[in-house]
């Protein structure tokens, strides 16, 4: 699949995706999702690629929303078909990755955007970033999971008040509402996210994708999250990067993983 509206990199098994719309701030359309999610998907089945990034092109967004123009003649059949196919194809796509996902946060997280960067595992954003979900002054709520997982991530209180006042906050704000794992310059984002992620790619690929499903299984409905998490530490066992990680700690080595 060629892209129109993202670019796809990767070296040194980090994949990075970048929105390219920045005549429209990097806003979501339909036509970018379904390119978002044949990224993630090439990404996450390509086996050297140990971690994935994804951030907005130049300085002033990383997605400031979707594409109102696109919607704004909907009904409700087509408006309910709208949710229910981005968070099918993008939104839950990306949540339940087995590749750890990194969203780097260089500027306007709005909407769509910050729907965007909550579903991914965690977030880094720069000083100058700001993040909100203003939907409810366009007459609508947030689609894309807002209203599920901005409580998981900062309280139910906070969310309702961000959601109901359709406000902003910054990236120190972020911060210290668990909203971000990190604040940095706009100079230095990337630069951190990848250190982090050449962290993460050191270990094991194998038990990250498990450890990702039983944290994930903790906020589904109907699931012991327990129960995964012992399923998943007992299939572990059976695995060669077990063998490996064990082996490498007794014989005092850094491990290779063979994933």
């Amino acid at each position: 699949m060629s892209y129109n509206n993202i670019i796809l990199e990767h070296s040194n098994g980090i994949a990075t995706i970048t929105i390219n719309r920045p005549n429209k701030l990097n806003a979501l359309n339909i036509e970018t999702i379904k390119e978002l999610h044949d990224a993630f998907d090439k990404a996450n089945r390509n086996k050297a690629i140990k971690v994935i990034l994804v951030t907005g092109s130049g300085n002033k967004a990383f997605v400031a929303g979707a594409d109102i123009s696109e919607f704004a003649h909907f009904d409700t059949e087509k408006g309910t078909q709208l949710s229910a196919n981005g968070q099918k194809l993008l939104f839950d796509f990306v949540e339940n990755l087995a590749t750890p996902v990194i969203a780097a946060i260089n500027g306007f997280a709005l909407g769509g955007g910050l729907e965007l960067a909550m579903c991914c595992h965690f977030r880094v954003a720069c000083d100058t970033a700001k993040m909100g979900l203003p939907e409810v002054s366009l007459g609508v709520i947030p689609g894309y999971g807002g209203t599920q997982r901005l409580p998981q991530l900062i309280g139910k209180g906070r969310a309702m008040e961000l959601i109901m006042t359709a406000g902003m906050i910054d990236a120190g704000q972020a911060l210290n509402f668990g909203l971000v794992n990190h604040v940095t310059s706009q100079e230095e984002l990337l630069s951190f996210c990848y250190k982090l992620a050449s962290k993460i790619a050191q270990n094991s690929s194998v038990a990250i994708a498990a450890a990702i499903k039983a944290v994930n299984a903790n906020y589904k409905d109907g699931i012991d999250g327990f129960k995964v998490e012992i399923n998943a530490f007992g299939n572990a066992f059976s695995t060669k990067d077990f063998k490996e990680g064990t082996t490498a700690f007794l014989e005092k080595r850094r491990a290779v993983f063979p994933g």
